[in-house]
């Protein structure tokens, strides 16, 4: 039987009545939309980060768009941000008008290069936007003390970094706002698209709340301000309450598969995450890197384990992108790692069984290269 990168499959045949029962509860709740499994959500959700509001949202890319305009970026402003990044990232900062400046990242950890911001500042500059990668958090510290000397709000992507920590500080904490994707397969995925906007302001909490539901305050029909339908589903939100309160051991689960990885792999020429110091990684999905990466995904999937390859073009040199102004070489770390990065097989439903099969695979492939 073919095994991926993706277990929400085989997550959903161990948490099938639990999931049954939160669908079940909504409807015969008949609070459809924004109704107490919102609400409720949203309360859990922020006392988990650490902060005092948290707005839910129809997506991820949307909780990036309306935080965003929630801290006033807009046509003219440019966010500072990464290439080595999943699309949505940029696409969130071109839909409200802005323009995204790139920076490099580190060739170990495949994180944000923070020592590579301040020189990126302009008068233009509105927005620092770090993207938690693959389950760990960008150097935050440095970052945040660059935003206080310039008097810039740092928006954080964490939508691969549920529940993972910096220094004690779980990612979403550290910024002005901070945005989460629910897709299927993060760390807390729901059954569908959803995502959240976390903020420590009351201002900024009130302003995504009128964002989210086509600008209109607490009287119907009235808009204040042009928004969006941009709606957490009531049904995603309650399945959402319920994995919530199973995220730390999710975590725990990777912790645990991510070790016997790195241990399985020690002293050959697959290289395996770096954990950045002061953080405690999630693995939301487990990226190696080998120059050979073709040839191994490719005998891998003539055995039926089929690999991913996160991101295999950086969003600088897509076509889409190509108005931004970078060529290749623009930014050399990114395009390298692009060559070389995929994933293994991650998710707290991995058997040790399932996980000795991709070990044992990959060491056949690496003997004959």
């Amino acid at each position: 039987m073919p095994l991926s990168v993706w277990g929400y499959l085989s997550e959903y045949e161990k948490e099938r009545n639990d999931i049954l029962d939160a669908v079940d509860s909504v409807f015969r709740s008949g609070q459809l939309i924004l109704g107490e499994s919102v609400k409720s959500f949203e309360r859990e959700f922020a006392a988990y980060h650490g902060v005092p509001h948290c707005v839910g949202v129809d997506n991820g890319t949307n909780a990036i768009v309306l935080g965003l305009r929630a801290l006033g970026i807009g046509p003219g402003d440019e966010v500072i941000t990464v290439s080595n990044t999943a699309a949505p990232t940029v696409v969130a900062i071109e839909a409200v008008g802005a323009r995204a400046v790139f920076v490099d990242v580190h060739r170990d950890t495949y994180l944000m290069d923070v020592d590579q911001v301040e020189a990126a500042i302009t008068p233009k500059t509105a927005c620092l936007l770090p993207v938690h990668l693959y389950g760990q958090c960008v150097d935050m510290e440095p970052l945040m003390a660059i935003a206080a000397r310039h008097g810039l709000p740092v928006l954080e992507d964490c939508a691969q970094a549920h529940g993972a920590t910096y220094r004690g500080r779980v990612a979403g904490s550290m910024g002005q706002a901070a945005a989460f994707s629910f897709y299927p397969t993060k760390v807390l995925g729901a059954y569908g698209d959803g995502g959240a906007t976390l903020s420590r302001d009351a201002e900024v909490d009130a302003r995504l709340r009128r964002l989210r539901y086509y600008g209109m305050e607490d009287t119907y029909y009235v808009v204040e301000t042009p928004g969006h339908n941009s709606r957490l589903d009531e049904v995603q939100a309650e399945i959402l309450r319920r994995k919530l309160t199973r995220l730390d051991d999710y975590t725990a689960r990777r912790r645990v598969i991510a070790a016997r990885y790195a241990e399985a792999f020690r002293g050959t020429a697959l290289l395996t995450p770096q954990v950045a110091p002061g953080n405690t990684h999630v693995y939301y999905v487990y990226v190696v890197r080998h120059p050979e990466r073709d040839a191994i995904i490719a005998a891998l999937k003539r055995q039926d384990i089929l690999l991913n390859i996160s991101y295999p073009w950086p969003v600088h040199i897509q076509s889409g992108f190509a108005h931004l102004g970078y060529g290749k070489g623009s930014l050399p770390v990114s395009e390298e790692l692009a060559g070389q990065i995929f994933s293994l097989p991650m998710y707290p439903s991995l058997t040790d069984t399932e996980q000795e099969r991709v070990i044992d695979a990959i060491h056949g492939v690496l003997a004959e290269l």
